[in-house]
């Protein structure tokens, strides 16, 4: 897993939310394909809640024979399933009426995309779930961001799959908070290998079809951009709900994978964004050298902790590309309203530096009227200090 808990939203705040209202609340772990750990993440999730004397009951988790995640129901409640006849086959789904009966504060709910047995209550899986939040169930789910309706096409045209189980926008887009649940794509790839995904006899077609490395590194794109429109949307939401005009200050800090100390970028950055009651992004900068195939897996599991810590921290992760750093920090100067770029100091030898152009001088040319914020961030600290 490449974010730690104490990268993630707290059990506090969600906690928090629940008491706001009564309609139920949802919480989705979004993870880019199979494997990457939505399912052990919630689960986690409900232990917690659980020992914080949540009422929170398993409402429907699908371990596919994963070894690690059934070991992680542990003493969980869990309600009975449904069983379904159809053509002589006897199937298993949620038990909804059963939880909407038992009415937990919290139901843990896999796989937010799944297709319902022909006879069931409701067609999808999130259409029960639509009905928990309506009695005042609280979800928390996961799903893949390939299963998203506005990107079937999008899939399909890189990945040559077909999606079949999708899920409309609006139910993401109704979610209170959104985890990104990141992993390397080498790492999933590994895990592939180890038959910690799927059964061995399904492992090479995987690895040779949809779990190739280009189409894993477009999904991870496509995941975290996705987060990153939701947490915007949120926080504009927040805003016009407390009749703020939007804020004419807007915090962006620079992180690229040879960023030494990035989260210290991101703490720092994250309290000036604080002192000035501004929005911030953790832009991570990627150039033509910084393209995930050149990337080490070391250096990826940093970047995503990184990431994910900024959206600890209140701030909104994302990706943005170009030739070079000064031209990817404009176009998102231009395209955010951004006011003050956050970046770390450069780590080359003073002896280069004092030839030509610095590429400090350089940004600062590049964005006329912006303050540009240089962080210390050399620091004795090895990097899983951080």
């Amino acid at each position: 897993m490449s974010a730690t808990d104490s990268n993630r939203p707290s059990p506090e705040q969600f906690l928090s939310m629940l008491r706001e209202q009564q309609r139920g609340r949802l919480k989705v772990y979004l993870g880019f394909a199979p494997g990457v750990g939505k399912t052990f993440e919630m689960l986690q999730e409900g232990h917690r809640l659980k020992k914080q004397g949540v009422d929170v009951v398993i409402g429907i988790v699908e371990t596919h024979g994963r070894a690690d995640t059934a070991a992680m129901i542990g003493e969980l409640e869990q309600v009975p399933r449904q069983t379904i006849e159809y053509r002589g086959v006897v199937l298993e789904e949620m038990g909804l009426d059963a939880l909407l009966k038992r009415r937990p504060t919290v139901a843990l709910v896999d796989e937010l995309a799944h297709t319902n047995a022909p006879g069931s209550r409701h067609a999808k899986r999130y259409q029960d779930v639509e009905a928990l939040l309506r009695a005042g169930i609280s979800v928390i789910t996961t799903m893949n961001v390939q299963h998203l309706e506005s990107l079937y096409e999008m899939v399909e045209r890189f990945t040559g799959v077909k999606v079949k189980e999708r899920v409309p926008d609006y139910v993401l887009a109704q979610a209170h908070q959104v985890v990104n649940v990141d992993l390397p794509s080498e790492d999933l790839q590994e895990r592939m290998r180890a038959g910690k995904v799927y059964p061995a006899d399904r492992i090479e077609r995987a690895l040779q079809n949809f779990f190739t490395e280009p189409n894993l590194n477009q999904l991870r794109e496509i995941a975290l951009e996705q987060v990153a429109h939701v947490l915007d949307r949120h926080r504009q939401e927040k805003e016009r709900a407390a009749g703020v005009a939007n804020t004419s200050e807007r915090v962006m800090v620079c992180v690229s994978s040879r960023s030494p100390n990035a989260m210290r970028l991101m703490r720092k950055g994250a309290r000036l964004a604080d002192r000035l009651n501004a929005p911030w992004y953790a832009v991570y900068v990627e150039t033509p050298s910084e393209r995930t195939e050149k990337v080490d897996a070391a250096t990826e599991r940093r970047l995503a902790d990184s990431l994910s810590l900024a959206q600890q921290l209140d701030g909104i992760p994302m990706r943005f590309k170009g030739p070079n750093l000064p031209s990817v920090v404009t176009d998102f100067v231009r395209e955010y309203g951004i006011t003050h770029v956050v970046v770390g100091r450069s780590q080359r030898p003073w002896y280069l530096r004092m030839f030509g152009s610095s590429l400090l001088d350089r940004l600062v040319r590049a964005v006329p009227g912006v303050d540009v914020v240089v962080v210390d961030t050399c620091t004795s600290t090895p990097p899983n200090g951080e």
